[in-house]
């Protein structure tokens, strides 16, 4: 179990504890659960503090971890070839079926040759393909 999710039974379970043995005395349901929660706050401060560090720690590291992630990102996009194959997401199988940058890059310079419409006629030819 995590330490987050200790933690935070733990402060739950105390404040249960103390509002049951709250219940007897003649006072207000909402003043009882007032002084539950009080009560259970500074008891877990001492109680608690053991699964309060180790949660703390477990979030320092979640957060560590995504720093360095969105500094490796960063430098990827802003053109690091070592920082974006150092990701996990960054590496691509290559197989048969890619292209190389020439391919594509020949694609699409005889793609925008070829297509010498204006865009008068481009609109009238979407229309007309979506009306039939």
């Amino acid at each position: 179990m995590s330490p987050a999710v200790k933690y935070t039974l733990g402060r739950l379970g105390l404040f249960v504890l103390i509002f049951v043995l709250l219940l007897p005395l003649p006072l207000n349901i909402l003043v009882k659960a007032m002084i539950a929660l009080v009560v259970s706050a500074a008891a877990s401060y001492f109680l608690l503090a053991d699964w309060r560090n180790k949660m703390g720690e477990q979030l320092a590291s979640a957060a560590s971890r995504r720093t360095t992630e969105k500094q490796r990102l960063r430098a990827a996009l802003a053109g690091d070839e070592e920082a974006a194959a150092a990701g996990d997401r960054a590496a691509r199988p290559t197989n048969a079926y890619t292209r190389t940058g020439a391919e594509a890059d020949a694609d699409t310079s005889a793609g925008a040759e070829a297509d010498t419409s204006t865009g008068a006629e481009a609109d009238a030819d979407s229309k007309t393909h979506r009306a039939g």
